[in-house]
């Protein structure tokens, strides 16, 4: 009895892999603390409290060429019986600010005070900006009111996160 084989081919063109386009969408916690009232000591007057971290996110080359756009989402949590204005700093590698993003954070009352405020968005120009960014530096300035010492109740807490686009060829 005779063996009959039979396929179907068509041509394959190998090039269609150089129009590959990847566009992942990354997620990633970008900053937190959470500061006690305790720590925050002043005499009712402002205060100002500085901390810088380093951000080296855009020192791979991968982030620098393919990003498209970012997006940060910050939440605030203030459980003291004061004002705060959070100052959230972009610095470059000369410790020069590219940016300034300010945050007002009304004094606790004892009702929740939860505050998530609007998706900062880096395209175009801001994003050239973002990728010159080495470190970020938190300014909080405690607005005038009673006076916290070490045994002041409370704490302020930021939450934040980086979404990131790309596009990779």
């Amino acid at each position: 009895m005779p063996l009959l084989f039979i396929s179907c081919s068509s041509d394959l063109d190998f090039d269609q892999v150089n129009d590959l386009k990847l566009k992942p969408v990354v997620v990633a916690n970008l900053a937190h603390f959470n500061v006690p009232a305790s720590q925050l000591r002043d005499d009712g007057g402002t205060h100002i409290a500085f901390d810088a971290r380093e951000f080296d996110v855009f020192k791979d080359k991968f982030f620098t060429e393919d990003l498209l756009k970012a997006e940060f989402d910050f939440e605030i949590e203030n459980t003291i019986d004061r004002a705060f204005d959070l100052q959230l700093l972009l610095l470059n590698a000369n410790d020069e600010t590219l940016e300034t993003i300010s945050f007002p954070v009304p004094a606790y009352t004892g009702s929740p005070n939860v505050i998530k405020y609007p998706t900062e968005v880096f395209e175009n120009q801001r994003l050239e900006l973002l990728k010159q960014t080495v470190k970020i530096g938190f300014v909080l300035i405690v607005a005038t009111g009673p006076p916290l010492n070490e045994d002041s109740t409370g704490n302020i807490k930021l939450k934040s996160s980086a979404t990131a686009y790309l596009e990779i060829e």
